[in-house]
């Protein structure tokens, strides 16, 4: 019976589609703790996550790239600044119509500017992060706030 219920789940026509960008440099660090797979479990209560990105530096080790892999989630590598790479693939989904929630997995005020164009296009905005240094102004823009040491 758990098969179906799962099938069921994983088929709901009235789920919500998820596009989840990672701000590696920022969370990811040894000091903070963060579990990516709590990140997703999280998240998969507001609906399916369908995209999921880890956005790392240039600097980023092999292990850290196999452990993120390992959780299920794309790496994208930048050689510049993370938050502005991550910031136009943010906006990208903000119009694609497949996704209707954008969610961000940072402590930096640097993406309430992201945020605030896809709520103005219609889209719900969840903020995951946790302190040190946990926005104000970020988690005040978003529809949904989850902090991970709550």
């Amino acid at each position: 019976m758990k098969m179906l219920d799962k099938f069921k789940q994983v088929f709901k026509k009235d789920q919500k589609n998820i596009a989840c960008f990672v701000d590696g440099p920022n969370v990811l660090r040894k000091e903070l703790g963060v579990d990516l797979s709590k990140i997703k479990k999280k998240l998969e209560k507001y609906g399916k996550i369908k995209v999921a990105r880890v956005y790392l530096d240039q600097f980023a080790s092999d292990k850290l790239i196999e452990a993120v892999t390992n959780q299920g989630f794309n790496i994208v590598i930048v050689p510049s600044d993370v938050d502005v790479a991550m910031s136009v693939d943010v906006t990208q989904f903000v119009f694609t119509e497949t996704i209707d929630i954008i969610a961000i997995v940072s402590r930096d005020s640097d993406f309430k500017p992201a945020l605030n164009k896809a709520k103005e296009f219609g889209k719900d905005t969840i903020v995951v992060g946790m302190q040190p240094d946990f926005s104000t102004a970020l988690k005040n823009t978003a529809d949904v706030v989850i902090d991970l040491k709550e």
